[in-house]
């Protein structure tokens, strides 16, 4: 994580193991999914390849909730919460000031987490995807890790999710204000139609919502504000799935033809659906499902590389 040494990663990860907790005052920064070990371990197959599925800003691992049992039979998934989002703490951050978090910080949680549920002594590739700010870090790994990250789905994210102050301005809102603004004003940019918000699924994910720590919530806003991987994106070795929505109106269509236009090789598929992408969650299982289980045999070629 960073801030810590290699050294002190690798004695932090065998206390972890041996006593099934993290020493004090060393907190994950992302929590795996509920109902799992204190150690993370993945649901599915214990021999499947790791599938690391990521979040939305301001959501929880229940985002992917719809797809976690398919993907679950070929995979063993791992869940994980933002900082200040469901059980994650946001006192783990490296600085919660304002300003201070970025993308890359969130990137390395999510790495470390993974080397904790996957034992650390040897790096093991996973194949991750995220939606939007989750996105955003699968992108940051594949990047900054190209040897570990063996297939990258990127569903209704962006190489930049627009301009800085907008960003810097919500966090300062919820930094004053907590929650409850965003309560009112999320279901327009979440879903196709904000008459979701009145169904089950959608009056979950805004209870969720409501109950982020509006520090962490504000963090990660500071880290979408200094995003932009668009000159860095043409090195992405990952075979690469980018979905986009077609009523997407928080990381429109443009944003994802961008995406597919930048990473070499990239595959585009649209589905239905608004930036959660939770009114057409089959269609976004059989996408993800089919680019997963086609990627198998490139994945295993680039373990073969130099």
């Amino acid at each position: 994580m960073h801030g810590l040494h290699r050294d002190e990663q690798l004695q932090r990860r065998l206390l972890i193991r041996r006593t099934g907790r993290h020493q004090p005052g060393h907190r994950p920064l992302l929590r795996s999914e509920p109902g799992q070990t204190r150690s993370g371990t993945p649901t599915g197959p214990p021999d499947a390849p790791l599938l690391v599925l990521g979040p939305s800003l301001g959501t929880t691992t229940r985002i992917w909730q719809a797809q976690r049992a398919r993907l679950g039979e070929d995979f063993r998934v791992l869940r994980y919460d933002l900082p200040g989002h469901g059980g994650s703490p946001t006192g783990a951050l490296r600085d919660p000031s304002p300003g201070a978090t970025t993308v890359d910080d969130l990137a390395d949680a999510v790495l470390a987490l993974v080397d904790d549920v996957t034992g650390g002594e040897e790096p093991s590739a996973f194949r991750c995807a995220g939606i939007s700010l989750g996105g955003a870090v699968g992108a940051r790994l594949a990047l900054r890790h190209p040897r570990r990250v063996a297939a990258l789905a990127l569903v209704c994210s962006s190489a930049r999710f627009g301009a800085e102050g907008p960003w810097r301005e919500r966090a300062e809102l919820v930094r004053r204000e907590g929650m409850a603004p965003l309560r009112e004003t999320s279901p327009g940019r979440w879903f196709a139609d904000p008459a979701t918000a009145r169904t089950p699924v959608g009056r979950a994910l805004l209870d969720d919502l409501a109950a982020v720590d509006p520090a962490g919530y504000a963090a990660c806003c500071d880290a979408l504000a200094g995003y932009d991987v668009r000159a860095e994106l043409p090195a992405v070795q990952a075979p690469t799935l980018v979905i986009g929505g077609t009523h997407d109106l928080a990381t429109p269509l443009g944003h994802a033809r961008e995406l597919a236009g930048l990473v070499p090789g990239a595959v585009l598929r649209t589905v239905g659906c608004g930036h959660l992408a939770v009114e057409a969650p089959d269609a976004v299982e059989r996408a993800l499902a089919s680019f997963l289980a086609g990627g198998q045999a490139v994945a295993r070629r680039m373990s073969m590389l130099p």
